[in-house]
């Protein structure tokens, strides 16, 4: 399990000439990384008489956080495990025209679901984004940087997990699912990186970041 290893191990293991983990594996791991950066915000802010306010939000926010945090991180081994598949129906024997068309069929069949798993990444990941802006709007302040590298991880989550989406899409036949999932990824792309935006502005015009 990659999610089990230390961090120098993982660090090897990408550096190593192994395809995975790659960049799908990584995308999820900052996605990971997010959600917990924010819980930590959160954290930092329940508690405290000073955000006695948000206390119950916080609260939540943390155990929401936590739980994506989870969720996120073993889809850092999902998405070897996808690529792993795909390979894997590449290399079944095509001799006869049945073979053929049994490999044929799991490659599309592994495609897709190397498609789909980077895209509930990102999803995923897309959806933390309105908790992260909360946590650095109205959580703790000294913590607001620790929620800006937050946003900042998780529009590389979100992008890089959509990088993946793509590159798979350009070898699926179905053409419904081809434009249905590059729709979406248009729409996350775009959403996310003016999330991000929004958010590095209030920390600018806010905390002089």
């Amino acid at each position: 399990m990659l999610a089990e290893l230390s961090l120098k191990t993982f660090i090897d293991k990408i550096i190593s000439n192994d395809p995975v983990p790659g960049g799908g594996s990584v995308s999820a791991l900052n996605g990971a990384m997010a959600a917990s950066l924010a819980a930590m915000v959160a954290n930092l802010t329940a508690g405290r008489k000073k955000y006695a306010e948000v206390d119950e939000l916080m609260r939540t926010l943390a155990t929401q956080l936590e739980n994506t945090a989870g969720k996120l991180l073993a889809d850092v081994d999902r998405d070897s495990d996808a690529y792993n598949r795909v390979f894997a129906a590449f290399k079944m024997p095509k001799e006869t025209d049945e073979e053929k068309a049994a490999r044929s069929e799991a490659i599309q069949r592994e495609t897709k679901y190397a498609a789909q798993v980077p895209m509930e990444v990102a999803r995923a990941v897309h959806g933390i984004l309105p908790q992260i802006a909360t946590v650095a709007q109205k959580g703790n302040s000294n913590a607001v940087t620790d929620a800006c590298v937050a946003m900042m991880c998780a529009r590389t989550a979100v992008l890089g997990a959509l990088l993946n989406v793509k590159i798979n899409l350009s070898s699926i036949k179905d053409e419904d699912f081809v434009k249905a999932m590059a729709e979406e990824a248009a729409r996350l792309e775009i959403d996310t990186i003016e999330q991000e935006k929004n958010l590095l502005l209030y920390a600018k015009e806010n905390h002089g970041l």
